[in-house]
């Protein structure tokens, strides 16, 4: 969400547009190396993270109300060993605090949760057609929504409903060039089923044809127990992939061996690399897959770390001469 909406770059986080930002915290650092909240909680989703961030000022503020008597020297020696600490946790509580209001103030702004919303239920849940252009309408319409949430929309509808006889692109091609989206940006759609159409692709990305039996059982789970976040439905493939190369029934014709050498025995250590880019959600697919198997260790890394700006760009100049 972080590389969504603000960006990252080599750990490093601009806020500089940040209105009213003060002058140290223009530009901060993620680390796990150096952040021990960061490195606790980057897999959190945004309300998790707001607990956390939350209990960290709690934390500070109980510190703080430790130094605000310095009466002696026993009570300066005690404040002079724990200062490091206590200044470590105040920056931390100012970076994060800073970073998470940022983000909720474009949540807010930009009508994220309904976007994000409709989005998940586009690649991951039921929404049938004439449901899904009725509210893609409706949001597009909302002068709040930016043309590029508004094109990111368009480009799940464009694959999601690819072969739907109803169809109309046309119509969320006029709603754009009146949100005043670049004129280059409206050939996207075209580009996108050009790039990663049905007919491009080796599995059936939206489950609508066939599914594993695997990724048919958390359906029917999910089906039946509801779904606890309507915000994180969606699953990236590649968990998918490397869960069936885990326990060894990835399709050979689909996916074959090099060389000729075949896997006769579950892999213990699986490399995954994407050309073109990965993105933070595969990579925390991949966290997830070693945790349930311990005996397995899965690396996934690629030429670079996507958001929809970056990706788009490089699908711009896909086919440009």
């Amino acid at each position: 969400m972080v590389h969504e909406l603000l960006g990252i770059q080599t750990n490093r986080v601009s806020l500089a547009d940040v209105p009213n930002i003060a002058r140290e915290m223009q530009e901060v650092v993620l680390s796990t190396e150096q952040d021990e909240f960061y490195a606790a909680n980057r897999y959190a989703n945004f309300g998790e993270i707001a607990t956390s961030i939350k209990q960290l000022m709690e934390e500070y503020q109980t510190k703080a109300k430790m130094h605000t008597k310095v009466e002696s020297i026993a009570d300066m020696k005690t404040f002079i060993e724990s200062y490091p600490q206590f200044k470590k946790i105040s920056g931390a509580v100012s970076k994060h605090v800073t970073v998470i209001g940022e983000l909720s103030r474009l949540v807010a702004q930009n009508e994220l949760l309904q976007i994000s919303e409709l989005e998940q239920e586009i690649v991951a849940g039921q929404l049938d057609h004439g449901d899904c252009f009725q509210r893609m309408r409706q949001l597009i319409a909302n002068p709040k929504v930016t043309s590029l949430d508004a094109l990111r929309l368009v480009l799940l509808y464009t694959l999601r409903f690819e072969k739907d006889p109803n169809r109309d692109s046309h119509t969320f091609a006029e709603m754009l060039r009146k949100k005043g989206l670049p004129e280059r940006w409206l050939q996207l759609p075209d580009k996108l089923a050009r790039f990663g159409g049905s007919r491009f692709r080796l599995t059936d990305l939206f489950h609508s044809e066939t599914v594993s039996a695997d990724a048919f059982m958390r359906r029917l789970t999910k089906g039946i127990r509801g779904v606890e976040n309507i915000y994180t439905q969606h699953v990236p493939l590649v968990k998918d992939l490397v869960d069936q190369l885990i326990k060894n029934r990835l399709k050979e014709p689909a996916y074959p061996y090099l060389g000729g050498v075949e896997l006769k025995e579950r892999p213990q250590d699986i490399f995954v690399f994407v050309l073109g880019g990965m993105t933070y959600e595969e990579g925390y697919a991949i966290h997830e897959l070693n945790k349930a198997n311990p005996s397995c260790r899965v690396c996934i890394g690629g030429t670079t770390i996507h958001n929809a700006k970056s990706f788009l760009e490089e699908l711009w100049n896909a086919d440009q001469p």
